[in-house]
């Protein structure tokens, strides 16, 4: 892995960027991490698809990482739309194409809900990952009443995200490195879950006229995201543009699953549909 130039926010924050390149790539992916979390727990997704002939990069989103800002906090609802836009700017400027975009959890509801545009923020992709997507976040009518009161008055009061690092994985050394890992936080305020729960709605409304190809993989078995978010958006989408696969004894994290083999083998199939020229290295 190489760590490459920040590139800074709209509202001047630093984000620290990573690039696992491979010689003679036949496109980039671009990486966006899930909540709490940082790019550099996907050394692992990255090593895999650098043997498929793949260059790989990835960013620590704001709040989140080695980059700036608040933990868990944004400047406005949008901001994390700008962020992606400023990054694949980047990609495109100095990666090879084309550019796919595999999002995981917070991640992959950034990247379906850049993907299905509409701001000023709107950048073209080749294709999307979409890592059990935060299409609903499952909140409980209690969650709701919170956010309803404390969104008007304190959008940035950063609170704990009540997710407990057990569900993330059923490989219990993954959650011991996650519960280690000096980068990972569980910060989240009123502004980002607002965020979670608008733009899952706008992408599951947006479902049924998506034009871009799109692998989604889920966990069945997961306590982080509702699963139902991807179910329904599986069942808009038009399936010559949307693949879909549901784990269903698999927990939040399906890369770092015991059963991770099937989920590497699901996207390899698909990328190589895609892209069949896709050789090992």
């Amino acid at each position: 892995m190489e760590a490459g130039p920040s590139l800074v926010t709209a509202d001047g924050l630093a984000l620290t960027l990573r690039v696992w390149p491979v010689a003679r790539a036949q496109g980039s992916v671009l990486i966006v991490h899930g909540l709490g979390e940082h790019v550099g727990r996907y050394a692992a997704v990255a090593a895999q698809l650098n043997r498929w002939g793949w260059c790989v990069a990835g960013y620590d989103q704001r709040g989140h990482g080695a980059s700036q800002g608040p933990r868990g906090g944004l400047a406005h609802p949008e901001a994390l739309l700008e962020d992606l836009a400023r990054v694949v700017d980047a990609a495109r400027a100095s990666l090879p194409g084309p550019l796919l975009l595999l999002g995981h959890s917070l991640g992959g509801l950034v990247a379906a809900r850049f993907a299905a545009g509409g701001g000023a923020w709107e950048r073209p992709v080749d294709a999307l990952v979409l890592s059990s997507p935060a299409l609903d976040p499952g909140m409980n009518a209690i969650q709701k009443a919170l956010l309803a009161v404390l969104g008007p008055i304190a959008p940035n009061l950063a609170l704990g995200n009540g997710l407990k690092p057990a569900w993330i994985s059923r490989d219990p050394a993954v959650v011991q490195a996650y519960i280690d890992d000096p980068l990972v936080h569980d910060r989240v305020t009123p502004r980002l879950v607002r965020f979670i729960v608008d733009a899952g709605r706008i992408v599951r409304e947006r479902a049924a006229t998506w034009s871009v190809p799109t692998l989604l993989l889920y966990a069945g078995s997961d306590r982080c995201v509702d699963p139902a978010g991807s179910r329904a958006f599986a069942a808009s989408a038009p399936p010559a543009f949307v693949a879909r696969r549901e784990f269903a004894a698999l927990a939040h994290e399906i890369f770092n699953e015991p059963e991770r083999d099937q989920v590497f083998a699901a996207l390899r199939s698909w990328l190589g549909a895609i892209a069949p020229v896709s050789v090992d290295h």
